[in-house]
């Protein structure tokens, strides 16, 4: 689908930086480098990182579309410094121009990467060419993308949230109610903090073990009004799109709305949200008993909150070198490593919400449109009017 909400990334892992551009944003919208740098800083943090992150220290620098703190309509360009550039002589292995000197090819495959397929796709002798790109570097651009998004969707009363809910085969107990700054104070990203200290042992000893761990992460949009999205054709779908978005991010290997998973061995009669009358709603209009359905029926929002798992394969570069062949030779050997984290899954959840938000975006100057915030959130305030019984409503 063709959104009103749109933007490309580029750059490699260890080139000079990542370049973004943001397109479809409405004047008027208040946005700063701090404002971005805040979920950037979120990304980098997490127990089980590795030293990458000790030597970037993320700021997106705003070259255009904001004016004296405020968006004014036109494509918002933001750029990212690599400091990792200039070490390690990247900027002779990464160099735009032709080098005078040799640089060494990697072509020992890493099961689980990009490598294989992508040397085969693009004809390269050089698996170099592949992992830069390949790699989720490219995801703090996408973080930087989804803050615009956030300060958007917050103009309509959006907010996105994450948490880690599980760790390899540890799976964390969610409360009724999430504090959610007690969940970014977590190193893990965890909404229990007495099983803190438990996934941390458990990274731990996947690192003494050379390997490496996966897990899933949650994310939850609260403050969704109905109607985002649509049922009329496939690519119109939220949780189609929604899907899209989490299965995009590096190691998403699954993904669920909702109850999706548990609702498949269930009868029908256990799995529908049941509707309340209106005497029975205590928040706002339509009202359910559960939200097993994750905020989406039949492809549009349903006023209960978003929720969607990204489900988080353990990182392919694994420290314990694992068999494989030559891109050469084809001959027997053992994967390249390059330095790598152990466990992402915190991370990730921050990267989800981005992903979230940049899809609620589109859908939200979709359903409500506007060159100017002040319109968008007319039209938005105009449409919840609406919302509620039929009857007594203009025909």
């Amino acid at each position: 689908m063709d959104s009103k909400f749109r933007w490309l990334t580029a750059g490699e892992s260890h080139g000079k930086g990542l370049v973004t551009i943001v397109e479809g944003v409405p004047a008027g919208l208040p946005l700063s480098e701090d404002y971005i740098a805040a979920d950037l800083a979120r990304r980098q943090q997490g127990y089980g990182r590795g030293k990458r992150q000790q030597i970037e220290k993320d700021r997106a620098e705003i070259i255009s579309g904001v004016r004296h703190g405020l968006t004014i309509g036109s494509p918002i360009g933001l750029t990212m410094i690599n400091a990792d550039f200039a070490n390690q002589n990247w900027a002779v292995r990464m160099a735009v121009d032709p080098v005078d000197v040799e640089v060494e090819r990697v072509t020992l495959l890493r099961p689980g990467h990009a490598d294989l397929a992508g040397t085969q796709k693009y004809g390269f002798d050089d698996v170099r060419p592949i992992l830069e790109r390949s790699s989720a570097r490219e995801t703090a651009a996408r973080v930087a993308v989804g803050a615009v998004a956030r300060a958007l969707i917050a103009q309509v009363g959006i907010e996105v949230h994450s948490f880690t809910l599980q760790v390899g085969e540890l799976r964390i107990p969610t409360p009724d109610r999430i504090d959610w700054a007690e969940v970014d104070a977590s190193p893990v990203r965890v909404a229990d903090r007495e099983y803190e200290q438990r996934v941390m042992d458990l990274i731990d000893q996947t690192k003494e073990d050379l390997d490496t761990i996966g897990g899933v992460f949650e994310v939850r949009a609260s403050g969704v009004p109905f109607g985002l999205g649509s049922h009329v054709h496939w690519d119109r779908k939220l949780d189609g799109q929604l899907a899209q978005a989490i299965m995009s991010i590096n190691a998403v290997k699954a993904c669920e709305i909702g109850e999706g998973i548990a609702n498949a061995a269930k009868p029908g009669s256990q799995v529908q949200d049941v509707i309340l009358p209106a005497d029975a709603w205590e928040r706002r209009k339509w009202e359910r008993e559960t939200n097993r359905a994750g905020g989406i029926e039949a492809g549009m929002t349903n006023g209960e909150d978003i929720v969607i798992r990204g489900f988080i394969k353990p990182i392919a570069t694994v420290p314990k070198r694992l068999q494989t062949a030559d891109l050469l030779t084809g001959e027997e050997t053992t994967a390249f490593y390059e330095r790598s984290d152990v466990a992402v899954v915190p991370a990730a959840g921050v990267i989800g919400e981005a992903m979230v938000a940049i899809v609620l975006a589109g859908a939200v100057l979709d359903k409500f449109g506007g060159d100017h915030v002040a319109e968008m959130r007319r039209n938005f305030e105009a449409f919840e009017a609406t919302v509620g019984p039929r009857e007594g409503q203009p025909a």
